[in-house]
């Protein structure tokens, strides 16, 4: 099977209006960049977007927001930007937060191929609404649902032709677990290689989960928020 495909617009180009999202990354860190691009390029709408944010207000899953092509939003966290909020507050966005925990392990569970779990984060507030508890041991715990979609798109540092990537340092975050998860998963990598130039014991996830993968290009890794200290 060949996985390599031109670029983030062939890898995206059968992703329809309507689909459910995973996208990697944590704040900007880790971010299928040129994957997102494609997607504001492709122009599909009602989209719903798995990721630990939302990116900010000109770059990341931002810009999918500012083309109204996100309908609902399952995060952890939703700083940072203005048209988010703005949406959120006036009902034209769906927003599921989620403990960032319970979102890496709800990505786990669909990865591992479990539909459900029990956790004790959330219980005794508005996440465990509606939602069954079970006592196990004397703890009450909340069930939890693995997640259902369709794509996953994420960014690694390395990546071979059979799919097996390695991510670097702090980019790693969420891009495993989701890239385990999609129905269909895409890898934008930083170098491609050829089966065998990777060193199989620092693979972070093999290349079975993996369906499409192109190397990117321009990426600009921008840093959210820069904080230094004067020197002595």
């Amino acid at each position: 099977m060949n996985k390599v495909v031109a670029g983030a617009d062939e890898a995206v180009k059968d992703i329809p209006s309507g689909a459910t999202l995973m996208l990697g990354g944590f704040g900007l860190c880790g971010i299928p960049e040129n994957c997102i691009a494609a997607l504001v390029r492709l122009g599909i709408n009602s989209l719903t977007c798995i990721s630990n944010n939302a990116g900010v207000d000109d770059f990341g899953i931002g810009l999918m927001l500012q083309k109204r092509q996100v309908k609902k939003m399952i995060s952890s966290y939703v700083g940072e930007n203005a048209e988010f909020e703005r949406q959120m507050l006036t009902g034209e966005l769906e927003v599921e937060l989620v403990p960032q925990g319970t979102l890496a392990t709800r990505c786990m569970a669909t990865g591992y191929g479990m539909p459900a779990v029990y956790l004790l984060a959330g219980y005794g507030t508005e996440v465990a609404e509606g939602k069954e508890v079970r006592n196990f041991n004397g703890k009450n715990y909340i069930l939890e649902t693995a997640f259902n979609s369709d794509f996953a798109i994420v960014k690694a540092w390395k990546g071979d032709t059979s799919g097996n990537l390695i991510f670097r340092d702090t980019a790693r975050n969420f891009n495993p677990l989701m890239a385990m998860a999609g129905k269909i998963t895409i890898a934008e990598v930083e170098e491609l290689v050829q089966p065998g130039e990777l060193d199989p014991n620092f693979i972070h996830v093999p290349g079975i989960y993996v369906q499409r993968i192109f190397q990117g290009e321009n990426y600009e890794k921008r840093i959210e928020q820069r904080t230094v200290r004067k020197r002595n």
